[in-house]
């Protein structure tokens, strides 16, 4: 997933017809493909053209998926000429089906996931030090990570990596509050039912139900795992992913590896 999955130049240049072929004869046939609909439709109209459609498509069948890889902590700095150093802290998040999703949703959106969040009020509201700044979830089917991300003038880097990183100490070390917690749970809950008033998130909400769970998961199921995360969940989720082991720092802007300090010790 670090990888464009475009390809190479190269790579790219090589495809023929046969390539492409190859690929769609093995991936695109009916085992494989969920189609979601969401509007004014009848579903068992909606099932005879899509059987009509798609029913007899068959291809290959193709192997299992490879485990997900083992994640080291690492330093990764691209010296390049711009405005300002662009910087991403990242580590391991439960994936899209693990029970602790939940827990990472309230985790991203206390530390940095909207403009309430700690991150966001320290780093750029009080201290000034940084324009943007905002953590975010990539969920997939067997991990995910978390990410935050930080756009800062390169005599400021220092200052905002060392922010970041206490940060994911006292969330780990310390109890969250009441507070935060029940402003995390209406942040979430709320964009959650904006999103349903949309038929295109509700029809991408049906496919990513039918890929990751194969059945369909109720709003109000949503809602109540939600308000279930308690303080000490989402604590011992930060203890878990917030580890000297999986901590990861990308960098690229006027700027070397050298000149970063970056320890996350325990």
């Amino acid at each position: 997933l670090s990888l464009p999955i475009v390809g190479t130049k190269d790579h790219v240049s090589s495809f023929n017809r046969e390539n492409i072929l190859s690929f769609f004869n093995a991936r695109y046939k009916s085992d494989n493909l969920i189609l979601a609909a969401a509007g004014n439709l009848k579903h068992e109209v909606l099932s005879d053209l899509v059987g009509q459609a798609f029913g007899s498509i068959y291809g290959e069948t193709l192997p299992s998926q490879g485990n997900a890889p083992v994640v080291t902590s690492k330093v990764a700095v691209l010296e390049k000429d711009l405005e300002q150093v662009h910087l991403i802290i990242g580590t391991l998040a439960p994936s899209a089906t693990s029970p602790h999703r939940y827990s990472s949703f309230l985790l991203n959106a206390i530390l940095g996931g909207c403009m309430s969040s700690r991150l966001f009020q320290e780093i750029r509201e009080k201290k000034g030090l940084a324009y943007a700044i905002h953590s975010y979830l990539n969920p997939y089917m067997d991990v995910g990570s978390l990410g935050i991300y930080a756009g800062t003038s390169e005599e400021r880097v220092q200052v905002v990596v060392d922010l970041i990183l206490e940060e994911l100490k006292r969330l780990r070390n310390n109890p969250l509050s009441e507070k935060e917690m029940v402003q995390a749970k209406e942040l979430i809950k709320g964009n959650f039912l904006l999103s349903m008033e949309s038929s295109d998130n509700r029809m991408i909400r049906l496919a990513k139900n039918e890929i990751f769970f194969e059945r369909y998961i109720y709003p109000e199921d949503v809602m109540a795992s939600i308000d279930a995360v308690s303080a000490e969940d989402v604590r011992n989720l930060a203890c878990e992913i917030f580890t000297p082991y999986t901590i990861t720092l990308a960098a690229t802007g006027r700027i070397s590896e050298k000149d970063l300090s970056f320890n996350f010790d325990n």
